[in-house]
């Protein structure tokens, strides 16, 4: 019972951050999702593409307020949707081929870039 709760604790923590992070910054979600289920027992493959599932709705509520609140031009978002399809098709496809071991290796590229390209500009 006690591991129970802490588990659910730690959930809900996670998904607080994965919301905040992924509301103030955009889909950066992923970036603590990711970890947070593979720590929970998720394969890495898994912990990826629950990921995206989580952060789906999250990524909807968020782009819902910030166009309420005039923070998008639709016309700006409109000119990346179509190839935003088209790589979420082939992300899709290469993470059902892509080993673990180099998904792993690219994330982790991807987090360090992303991470030291923030603090340099």
């Amino acid at each position: 019972m006690k591991t129970f709760c802490k588990q659910n604790i730690k959930t809900a923590f996670g998904g607080l951050a994965v919301g905040i992070l992924n509301g103030l910054l955009g889909a950066g979600g992923g970036m603590i999702a990711v970890p947070l289920l593979k720590n929970m027992g998720l394969s890495q493959k898994e912990s990826h593409a629950n990921a995206v599932a989580i952060i789906l709705p999250i990524t909807v509520l968020s782009a819902v307020l910030y166009l309420y609140n005039g923070y998008v031009n639709l016309a700006d978002a409109f000119s990346y949707i179509p190839t935003g399809l088209i790589g979420a098709f082939a992300g899709t496809f290469i993470l059902s081929k892509i080993s673990p071991v180099l998904l792993k290796k690219v994330f982790g590229g991807l987090m360090i870039y992303a991470g030291i390209r923030l603090l340099i500009k």
